[in-house]
């Protein structure tokens, strides 16, 4: 059982609107690959926290893992599109899932996770990473707990960074966290070199780094691979496309692949995530080249 964490939320783009967060994105990829999730979220109650709770039911999703804010609104983000389709957010502040209750546990029928996917927007308030903190500490000691960073400034909790990376075996982030995470800590610069570094110093198995149209990079103890960016045409915008990315890395982890042929799936994938709007396909088709990677774990509980 993969446990995801976190925001789910409205994507406001300037012309039409999306139910995206990076938690949430990762939950769906894996869903629909075929793997056993829950998805634990808070949503307000409102027309956007309906129209979410709908869809989540419509994904296969339990509706129990949905929790309902009767006084805090549905997160909601501002996005707007560069030339290039990178996007910039305005994410919105005192919203319901800034109250996700992480203290009443997992339901009894989960089991132990094998995997615990979290990131550091939703711990950007003091509670809330008293909340996500504890929570691992509870049902982390047996699972493989994946840290995408995540950074939105000026939502950036420092004390929450560096507790996730204490917390994280799998860590996800791009070069601007990078470089922001570099700036906090005292160790040598350049990636080739802090990486390995902050490995050690947190203990963290493996990181993977995205670097856009230069590709990712990724870090382990048996030493570094690369890989290089999926050029494909027709860019629409790249919201969500670190989300696949660190779906497939997931995926292909806990279905024991090699680094080299999970990175190139990953490349692949988000460069696929780019050419929809907004992070989620409406077309259950998208995934069909990917589908190998959840065979044998729908039931594995």
């Amino acid at each position: 059982m993969i446990v995801v964490i976190g925001e789910i939320l409205i994507d406001r783009f300037p012309d039409y609107e999306r139910i995206g967060g990076a938690p949430f994105n990762f939950a769906f990829h894996l869903k629909k690959l075929g793997f056993p999730v829950r998805f634990i979220t808070r949503v307000g109650d409102d027309r956007n926290g309906r129209r979410i709770v709908d869809r989540l039911k419509q994904s296969g999703f339990e509706r129990r893992d949905i929790q309902i804010d009767e006084r805090r609104p549905t997160g909601t983000v501002r996005v707007k599109l560069d030339p290039q389709g990178v996007p910039h957010f305005d994410i919105c502040e005192d919203v319901a899932y800034d109250y996700l209750d992480l203290d009443i546990g997992l339901p009894p029928d989960t089991g132990a996770p094998k995997m615990i996917y979290f990131g550091t927007l939703l711990q950007r308030t003091d509670a809330a990473r008293g909340q996500v903190q504890r929570f691992l500490k509870r049902y982390g000691q047996g699972a493989t707990r994946f840290c995408d960073i995540n950074m939105r400034p000026p939502h950036v909790n420092a004390q929450a960074v560096i507790e996730s990376l204490r917390q994280a075996d799998l860590l996800k982030l791009n070069e601007d966290e990078l470089t922001d995470i570099q700036g906090r800590l005292t160790g040598p610069q350049g990636a080739a070199d802090f990486i390995p570094w902050l490995m050690g110093n947190f203990a963290i198995s493996a990181v993977a780094l995205t670097r856009g149209s230069r590709g990712s990079s990724f870090f382990s103890r048996d030493g570094q691979i690369s890989s290089p960016a999926s050029l494909e045409a027709d860019v629409i915008d790249t919201v969500g496309a670190g989300d696949g990315f660190a779906a497939i890395l997931a995926a292909g982890y806990l279905r024991r692949l090699g680094w080299d042929d999970t990175l190139a799936r990953a490349s692949r994938f988000a460069a696929r995530i780019c050419r929809i709007p907004g992070a989620i396909p409406d077309d259950n088709a998208f995934y069909d080249d990917f589908r190998s990677l959840g065979k044998g774990h729908a039931d594995d509980r």
